[in-house]
């Protein structure tokens, strides 16, 4: 089942998506909003399926489906907590920054409670104020929980995972390194970020499996492939293991969104990735892809976003079709 929110108002309006991404019917008459819904769940689930068979039967009333339409699916949301799943990623950014790499990081989830307000839609531009703040995107793999009881264990938190669906978690680099030094994390660095326009429930996903999802993640820039990792591949922690984490010391409300972190695959030798170019998966975010010309070359060759700049970020099944629909942002300047 595919799930969406189209603008309009503060919580957008629930609608449910055909498989193929070119229909929607309204939701209106079961839960005005997917917040709604979440937080009624046993009752709204089995009717929301039931209105997507008979879309994808063409027995109901139905519109097409635009993507620049539609809002993130849950466009605030009571909580946003982000993780690094792929401690790669997070080895490459902190050497990058001349920061140590403590051995737990492999043993222990890093996560950071990120602004949950407001999110862009996935087709909205990505708002800049200063150019040397180093914006930077990150393609990340979210879901969505129900609710998850105080100390949930991982097999609790991965059957409260209710939708699956991609993220742009816009991150200013040169703004992180001094927040970071007042040891109390990150706060200006990390603004809006933006999802696809479709969440998807795991049934639904034929490449999630034990709380991870398969598939390569595609990212460009300016039009030309920047990376394609495949999400199921170094993902040091799963979804259960993520979302366990959060609920370690408090319960979890739903409508609680948990991201992985940028997706990030190490090379084959087990350093870091190559670029598409030279064969290899490419890169999630601009950090990763300068870091690498840092060790390669000396010194970083590719600049961070600028005004007019393009990102876009999908993920496609065996014959080519979007999954979730594009996130795909151009970058606005002040």
């Amino acid at each position: 089942m595919k799930l969406a929110s189209l603008k309009g108002g503060r919580d957008g309006r629930l609608v449910v998506v055909s498989n193929d991404l070119a229909w929607y019917s309204p939701a209106d008459r079961i839960a005005l909003t997917l917040q709604a819904a979440l937080d009624d769940w046993e009752r709204c689930e089995p009717e929301l399926r039931g209105l997507a068979e008979s879309l994808e039967h063409g027995s109901v009333p139905k519109a097409r489906f635009h993507e620049h339409e539609a809002a993130s699916p849950l466009p605030r949301a009571y909580q946003w907590a982000d993780g690094s799943a792929y401690v790669n990623h997070v080895a490459l950014v902190r050497q990058a920054r001349g920061a140590e790499m403590p051995t737990g990081f492999w043993t222990d989830p890093l996560m950071y409670q990120g602004g949950s307000d407001g999110f862009l839609g996935p087709r909205d531009p990505i708002p800049l104020g200063d150019e040397a703040w180093g914006c930077d995107l990150e393609g990340e793999v979210a879901v969505i929980t129900g609710d998850v009881p105080l100390g949930a264990t991982r097999e609790e938190a991965l059957a409260a995972i209710r939708l699956v669906l991609l993220c742009n978690d816009v991150s200013l680099r040169n703004l992180i390194p001094g927040e970071m030094a007042k040891g109390f994390g990150f706060f200006q660095s990390k603004p809006a970020s933006a999802f696809s326009p479709v969440a998807v429930t795991p049934d639904a996903l034929p490449t999630w499996k034990d709380g991870k999802l398969g598939g390569r993640l595609e990212v460009e820039l300016n039009g030309k492939p920047m990376g394609e990792p495949d999400a199921g591949v170094d993902m040091t922690f799963d979804f259960g293991t993520l979302v366990a984490h959060a609920a370690r010391t408090r319960a979890l409300s739903a409508g609680t969104i948990v991201g992985s972190g940028t997706v990030s695959n190490r090379g084959p030798d087990g350093g870091p990735g190559k670029p598409i170019s030279e064969g290899g998966a490419g890169y999630a975010c601009l950090a990763e892809v300068r870091t690498v010309e840092t060790l390669t070359g000396g010194a970083p060759v590719t600049p961070f976003l600028k005004a007019g700049d393009t990102v876009r970020i999908e993920m496609v099944d065996s014959k080519r079709a979007s999954i979730f629909g594009a996130i795909e942002q151009v970058v606005a300047g002040s």
